[in-house]
């Protein structure tokens, strides 16, 4: 897959996470928000209440008299902004006694403009106001009405006491609906506009860290293609030096030379002393202290001589010493790989339990004995 299109499906993985969570997310947070917004809004209509209804008792108390109160009230709330809310006063029969709109006054609340429900007995719940202005349903002290021309509802009830008025606090409907729907729109811009910035930083996030492991993995890469190289050549030779060493052994000129190296290694099996070809050893090897003889046919034989005094009598153009624990004939190496750290691991036939590992400092040496 070409980088392009991994950097535009991992565009578009972040950019489907991003939104997918953020949904749900900006919900609950414009919930949380327009239910804080609420609270505060009964809370300032319950403390606005509450102090008129106070000032109220307390003029009455310091001899004034009903229509007096009444008057100074009427004035202080005339003419005042109803924008977000107001606060009027009716007596316990309905009756509109102060009002900010003077026509309402003398006016009787009918139970399907508005809906009365005492203070002293249940207070209106912010998620109560909230279900009926997001799913428009009855519930709580709070509900819709069949005037549709009506722009505000009773909230909050304040009993002046010593009289039959009530100080009533007024939340205008239309007016918090539109601070929700500005809140709403403002949560979705700032999240539209934060969570591109999200998306956009993770991409480049990612295509920088990828950036710098591609620069690792093309350096690997290009020393791995150094050491397949290398293998190759190995290898090569590996063949090369198996034919000369076929070619050297019908030369009988070669023979007379190497005539003292070709000697036969003597072993024994039980009681019996066997004598083996060289050419007919595939490799050996060390372990438990007894030196084993693996020939071409994989039958194994047992030698009393250390595997240094073998070693010494055996031909170095066809044995190789490749460690402590084993010596390597040329007619068993079967494949040359790449191991660790500039090591080498020789795979023979017939195959060994475990691993022949040529060291880094050996492996020189060893290159140079494929070569002749």
């Amino acid at each position: 897959m070409k980088k392009d299109h991994v950097y535009f499906f991992t565009f578009l993985g972040l950019a489907i996470v991003t939104f997918v969570v953020g949904y749900f997310s900006m919900n609950y947070l414009l919930e949380i928000s327009t239910n804080h917004f609420l609270r505060t809004q009964i809370e300032s209509s319950k403390r606005e209440a509450s102090e008129i209804s106070s000032l109220v008792q307390f003029q009455l108390e310091n001899g004034l008299s009903k229509e007096e109160v009444v008057n100074n009230l009427q004035k202080s709330l005339e003419n005042t902004s109803m924008e977000a809310g107001f606060v009027c006063m009716f007596d316990w029969s309905g009756i509109e006694i102060c009002h900010p709109n003077p026509e309402k006054i003398g006016q009787l609340i009918l139970p399907e403009e508005s809906f009365v429900q005492p203070a002293v007995y249940s207070e209106p719940d912010p998620n109560d106001l909230y279900s009926l202005l997001k799913q428009k349903k009855q519930t709580g002290g709070i509900r819709e009405f069949s005037d549709t021309d009506r722009d505000s509802e009773i909230i909050y009830l304040y009993p002046v006491k010593n009289t039959d008025w009530i100080v009533a606090a007024h939340a205008n409907i239309d007016h918090i609906k539109a601070r929700m729907l500005q809140l709403k729109n403002n949560f979705i811009l700032a999240y539209a506009i934060s969570g591109m910035l999200i998306v956009l930083m993770s991409l480049f996030m990612v295509r920088l860290i990828s950036g710098r492991y591609e620069k690792k993995l093309e350096i690997k890469n290009e020393g791995l293609s150094r050491d397949i190289v290398t293998l190759s050549k190995l290898n090569h030779d590996l063949t090369l030096y198996k034919q000369k060493v076929e070619e050297n052994a019908d030369d009988p000129e070669s023979d007379r030379d190497n005539s003292t190296a070709k000697k036969r290694i003597l072993t024994y099996v039980k009681d019996e002393i066997v004598s083996i070809e060289p050419h007919n050893i595939a490799f050996i090897y060390m372990e438990n202290t007894v030196t084993h003889i693996c020939c071409s046919d994989g039958r194994i034989f047992h030698s009393n001589n250390s595997l240094e005094e073998v070693f010494s009598e055996l031909d170095s153009t066809l044995f190789f010493r490749a460690n402590r624990r084993v010596i390597l004939s040329i007619n068993s190496i079967d494949k040359i790989y790449k191991y660790g750290n500039n090591q080498l691991k020789i795979e023979v036939n017939p195959k060994f339990p475990l691993d022949i590992i040529i060291s880094k400092n050996k492996a020189s040496e060893f290159k140079q004995w494929l070569r002749g």
